[in-house]
């Protein structure tokens, strides 16, 4: 299925063949608000350093009911959504494992800081890597689309940069990890955004969001003015 905004947005037409709720703004929702609290701690909002918080809606809001939406989205015949939801669950729960003492990731390096640093980093580059092949899906989309996914991957490349050059006391580096946080709240943001889109309209909402699509996209844009 084409990657565009009617599926993940929308305010363009959504048809599927099979009659079935919209299970994208649980999905968008469920991987915003859980990106939000987790970059709130990259940016050191309020001094909050300690990321612990997230653990709890990684495992069931990003984790558990992402995947459930990838699994609707795949009903829906839409293979796009049902990657991505069902990979960012995905990504959700293995972070979580990392962050919970009982799976023994972070202390199987004992106080090799350096060695867990480079691993963290991997990790981070190839959720970077696979984001990107997902953002080349996005470019002929809606500009809020594109967007969500072109932030969210720079975002796990700054965090990856981050682990790989740590400071003096083995922490993260501080302005990429910063910066990366940025990055994230902007695709939570957008995430929102999309998910809005997907549940409001003239039955139920004073505001309605209209699609934009990419300037380089005339099948879309062309859809777009008819609905």
């Amino acid at each position: 299925m084409t990657a565009f905004g009617g599926y993940m947005n929308p305010g363009v037409s959504y048809n599927p063949s099979r009659k079935f709720g919209n299970p994208a703004p649980l999905g968008l929702c469920a991987f915003g608000l859980t990106t939000f609290v987790l970059c709130v701690a990259n940016v050191r909002a309020r001094s909050l350093t300690n990321p612990h918080v997230v653990v709890g809606l990684a495992y069931f809001y990003g984790g558990f009911v992402q995947i459930l939406a990838g699994m609707w989205e795949m009903v829906l015949e839409n293979t796009f959504g049902a990657t991505a939801f069902a990979s960012f669950g995905g990504f959700w729960l293995s972070y979580a494992a990392i962050e919970t003492d009982s799976f023994g990731i972070v202390s199987s390096f004992g106080d090799d800081i350096s060695s867990l640093n480079a691993a963290l980093g991997l990790y981070l580059i190839s959720w970077f890597i696979f984001t990107f092949g997902l953002v080349l899906c996005t470019v002929r989309s809606t500009v809020a689309f594109f967007s969500l996914f072109l932030t969210l991957d720079l975002a796990f490349l700054l965090l990856g940069v981050g682990h790989f050059y740590p400071d003096a006391a083995g922490d993260p580096h501080k302005g990429a990890t910063i910066a990366g946080g940025v990055f994230g709240l902007m695709s939570a943001f957008l995430a929102f955004h999309n998910a809005f889109a997907g549940l409001a309209t003239k039955e139920n909402s004073l505001f309605v969001v209209r699609a934009i699509p990419m300037p380089w996209n005339p099948i879309l844009k062309k859809s777009t003015k008819e609905h």
